[in-house]
């Protein structure tokens, strides 16, 4: 049997890597137009800023190594131009010699990747001063330009991942740094709740960030000198950073009759096969299914690469591997901010018509004592089931920790009521007794359950603009009280609760809150033992309430 993959990079090596192990009988041939194979494209922005000593770390693996470690054949700088599959040929081009080459496959296997999608008015233009993350490559270029032109100020087209990423390492090196995105939010993968957290982390270090703006002209012919934008801006800069998303690259797949799937990439089954019999996607260029929903999703990630070159490796050579879908789990770090998601956010698990519990919890990854640091843990549950659906964390300490236990249970369907009794590690250093993923699950089951319900900001904010007739209780000090306050909020303190609860009438909704959560639900046991029938928390207190108040508008 021979093998042949088009593209070496996670995926495709992956490919090669297991179908080897799993026999010494195949031959297996890579073609790639790309120079460099087997590396790291996440670690691109930390090689341009310095961050890694050497591109070279991000290549540790080499054609000639592959050959002698694996036997299998990479040829780099070799682009596939053409495919009859009927005959099991293909066509292309030596990229360094010019000279046209022919083979021949049993199995043919498409890791042709992703590429930028390029603004339009970008399209079909060059600029020696405008640049994308793509490969190694432009890696090396984009750092050779800073350290032959010495830029002072640079533009930053996108929010996203990589465009935050080259955001914070250019300011790092001390330019002038501004951001541009087409939404309002950066992170626009998740909620709008999260991602203002992530534009104030923007604004704080310094960055010029231009939500719901980006380039309209361009100003300059051989050197970018500057951009109008949709809002009638000129902006000059000395160097542009384009990271406005990616796309499958499909062109040749869909060249032989490969069929696409709704997200646009190419569909497979759990078996990474395609329509075509041997004929297999993996990679950025391939559509995932989600792990709740059995959808298709589409969410390029290096980690889910792997595994589904993996797993096509062994397919291939007779194994029985299956891909059992994806969260979407992804981090990120931003300054000396973290910032993750995984599952379904509140927006996707609303459009497939779950019932939602939804829960802000504000807790520090580890005691006071030891200098622990706050975290937004957003959680949402589907209260039919009780199972958790999704999360998203932003904080300075232990998010990726939390990140990975929640990806890990909603894996295994896990309920809200189980985070509580897994036994996870402790000791101070690490964390607090009741880990915040102890807390999130009793939080979410109680609210559940609705032993100690929950009011989200949104909802509130929504009430009291409809003039809904609320009781609103704020059990913080007089001194918190008159520096912050829900508006019509009445100030009392906890210790004084229960002798003054006589004066509320307990049959109104009533919404008790602190500073993040943990005082306003020992008022919320207070009222309920009281007997108020509809006594809820304010989730994430009065920090999370003005937070979103403050961006209520630009979003609703």
């Amino acid at each position: 049997m021979k093998i042949v993959i088009i593209g070496s990079v996670a995926a495709g090596t992956s490919v090669a890597a297991k179908a080897r192990r799993n026999t010494e009988e195949a031959q297996i041939v890579l073609y790639d137009k790309d120079v460099d194979i087997s590396y790291s494209i996440c670690g691109i922005p930390y090689a341009i800023g310095d961050e890694v000593g050497e591109f070279s770390e991000l290549t540790p693996r080499s054609a000639p190594w592959f050959k002698k470690r694996y036997n299998v054949d990479i040829h780099t700088s070799h682009e596939v131009t053409k495919i009859n599959h009927e005959n099991k040929t293909l066509e292309g081009l030596n990229l360094l010699t010019n000279e046209p080459f022919t083979d021949t496959y049993d199995v043919l296997v498409f890791a042709t990747g992703s590429s930028y999608h390029v603004p339009e008015v970008f399209a079909e233009k060059s600029f020696e001063n405008v640049f994308s993350v793509r490969n190694i490559q432009s890696g090396k270029t984009i750092h050779t330009y800073l350290q032959t032109h010495q830029p002072k100020s640079a533009v930053v087209v996108g929010a996203g991942f990589i465009g935050l990423e080259m955001a914070e390492q250019l300011k790092e090196k001390g330019l002038d740094v501004t951001l541009l995105q087409r939404g309002k939010f950066p992170m626009s993968h998740l909620d709008w709740d999260m991602s203002i957290r992530v534009t104030d982390e923007i604004v704080k270090n310094g960055i010029d960030y231009r939500p719901e703006e980006t380039v309209a002209e361009l100003i300059g012919e051989q050197k970018l000198e500057a951009i109008k934008t949709t809002k009638g801006n000129n902006i000059q800069a000395d160097l542009f950073i384009l990271a406005t998303g990616v796309k499958p690259n499909t062109r040749l797949a869909e060249s032989i009759g490969v069929k696409l799937g709704t997200t646009g990439a190419i569909q497979t089954n759990e078996k990474m096969q395609t329509n075509l019999p041997d004929v297999y996607a993996v990679g950025d260029v391939a559509e995932s299914f989600h792990v709740i929903t059995k959808k298709p999703i589409y969410r390029p990630l290096a980690s889910t690469a792997n595994k589904m070159g993996r797993i096509a490796g062994d397919v291939i050579t007779g194994g029985n591997l299956t891909h059992q879908g994806i969260l979407g789990t992804g981090i990120l770090r931003f300054f000396d901010t973290t910032i993750a998601q995984t599952g379904l956010t509140e927006f996707e698990a609303l459009n497939e018509g779950y019932d939602l519990a939804v829960l802000y919890n504000l807790k520090p990854n580890k005691p006071d004592y030891m200098h622990g640091k706050e975290m937004v843990i957003k959680a949402i549950a589907d209260k039919k089931t009780d199972r958790i659906l999704g999360a998203q964390i932003i904080g300075k300490e232990g998010v990726d920790k939390r990140i990975d236990v929640l990806a890990t249970a909603i894996s295994y369907g896990a309920k809200a009521n189980e985070l509580f009794h897994l036994d996870l590690a402790y000791a101070p250093p690490f964390s607090t007794t009741k880990d915040p993923i102890h807390y999130t699950g009793m939080a979410l089951d109680n609210a559940i359950q609705n032993q100690t319900p929950l009011m989200t900001p949104i909802e509130l904010i929504k009430r009291k603009a409809m003039g809904e007739k609320l009781q609103i209780i704020d059990t913080r000090s007089a001194v918190q009280y008159e520096k912050s306050n829900v508006a019509d909020a009445v100030n009392i303190p906890l210790a004084q609760l229960r002798e003054k609860q006589a004066d509320f009438d307990k049959e109104l909704t009533t919404i008790v809150y602190c500073n993040s959560g943990v005082t306003g639900n020992a008022a919320q046991h207070i009222l309920m033992n009281a007997g108020f029938t509809k006594a809820f928390n304010l989730s994430g207190g009065n920090k999370n309430y003005q937070e979103i108040m403050k961006n209520f508008d630009k979003f609703m």
